[in-house]
């Protein structure tokens, strides 16, 4: 597992954020609270409110420059924005929000691989700072999160060896790359999995959870840590 650093509240006019370092690669992410919901929201209970997550990087986050508008709107971006939406939903109990919508916006700043993870895991932060500080000024009586949920990454590298956390190089050259988000409980939210190579066995597939787990226990411990508990 590589290295975690949090830095929480790192903007100040945001309601939520957080700096999260997972080894090189660095996410900043911010949580929004607007005082509405969409429409489609509106039909599901006068409490019932929302969260979404728009996810980027920035142009020189990797090795070089990339267009500002292919990383920000291209079907890479809008499938990792669905991604940490559907995470973030997970742990909310959205209908004890009010009548709400928190968007946590996931701008990565250096990229060196587990981006999607890391933004889970900031994001996460940034959602959580948010309610506490929606319950500080008395908008909500009790902060509505079901559970910590946290993402790692796990693979096949080098011959079959199982690696925790993948770098760039290690993703880049994995057999197997696997996203895993799951609470501190460890209940699962998401697995992505694909082979890059030859087909992956049954238990290959359960001892990268039990590890990828194993890493989730180490996010989500740093989370409340950050967050000081819910």
């Amino acid at each position: 597992m590589r290295k975690i650093k949090i830095e929480k509240n790192y903007l100040k006019h945001a309601e939520g954020s957080c700096m999260f370092s997972m080894g090189e690669t660095k996410v900043l992410c911010v949580a929004s609270v607007e005082e509405r919901v969409p429409p489609f929201v509106e039909k599901k209970g006068e409490n019932y409110g929302w969260v979404t997550a728009e996810y980027s990087m920035l142009p020189r986050s990797c090795n070089e420059r990339s267009s500002r508008n292919k990383l920000s709107n291209g079907g890479r971006a809008q499938e990792i924005s669905r991604l940490i939406g559907r995470c973030l939903r997970a742990a909310v109990d959205l209908s004890k929000l009010g009548k709400r919508t928190i968007t946590v916006d996931c701008d990565v700043i250096r990229a060196d691989g587990g981006t999607r993870t890391a933004s889970i895991n900031g994001g996460f932060i940034a959602l959580a700072a948010a309610l506490q500080n929606l319950k500080k000024r008395k908008l909500i009586n009790k902060i509505p999160v079901r559970d910590y949920v946290g993402a790692v990454s796990v693979g096949l590298y080098g011959g079959g060896k199982k690696i925790l956390d993948l770098s760039a190089k290690e993703d880049n050259n994995a057999e197997l790359d696997m996203n895993v988000v799951m609470t501190s409980k460890g209940n699962f939210i998401e697995i992505q999995g694909t082979a890059e190579g030859a087909p992956f066995s049954k238990k290959e597939m359960d001892d990268l959870l039990k590890m990828a787990y194993q890493g989730i226990k180490i996010v989500t411990s740093a989370q409340k840590k950050a967050l000081g508990g819910l």
